[in-house]
């Protein structure tokens, strides 16, 4: 019988637990800068299905976070639109670490340090299965997108770029 890698718990796995939500664990081959290419590569899975954690603040630097597929780009000009703010911006890697309480690269939405709005793209709630981050770099976990709305209260936004 194959040995199953162990996977340390994060913020992000033991709220998923807590909450009693099922979800698959696959750790891959962290590589800087590689971002959802790499990831979508070493899972086999298409970049769409692999979705990006965006830590992000509106003009009153109010964090909030946006859930984007992998293979597109947030258009701040049409979230900031949809949810009434002037205008959103990412936020820096220190600030959205501090904001988040996960490294740059390994930022989930679930178990954050700060409670925070979160938006999802309309799309990525039709596909049925999804791969985010677990809570750390060179780790996803596999969800049904549903748990964001359920769970999360997540609210739907059409912003979405082709990448």
């Amino acid at each position: 019988m194959a040995k199953k890698e162990h996977i340390s718990e994060t913020p992000a796995t033991q709220f998923l637990r807590q909450h009693r939500l099922s979800f698959s664990e696959h750790p891959y081959s962290y590589e800087e800068h590689g971002g959802t290419a790499t990831s979508s590569v070493a899972l086999g899975v298409e970049e769409h299905q692999v979705i990006k954690t965006l830590v992000m603040q509106d003009e009153t630097a109010r964090p909030l976070i946006v859930l984007m597929h992998g293979d597109c780009q947030v258009s701040t000009k049409n979230l900031a639109r949809q949810i009434g703010c002037k205008s959103v911006v990412p936020c820096k890697p220190e600030v959205a670490q501090r904001h988040s309480g996960y490294m740059i690269g390994g930022t989930s939405p679930f178990g954050t340090r700060k409670a925070m709005p979160i938006y999802v793209e309309q799309s990525i709630l039709s596909l049925p299965v999804i791969y985010i981050n677990g809570g750390r770099r060179g780790f996803l976990i596999g969800i049904t997108p549903q748990i964001i709305v359920e769970v999360l209260k997540a609210q739907s936004v059409e912003c979405a770029l082709k990448g």
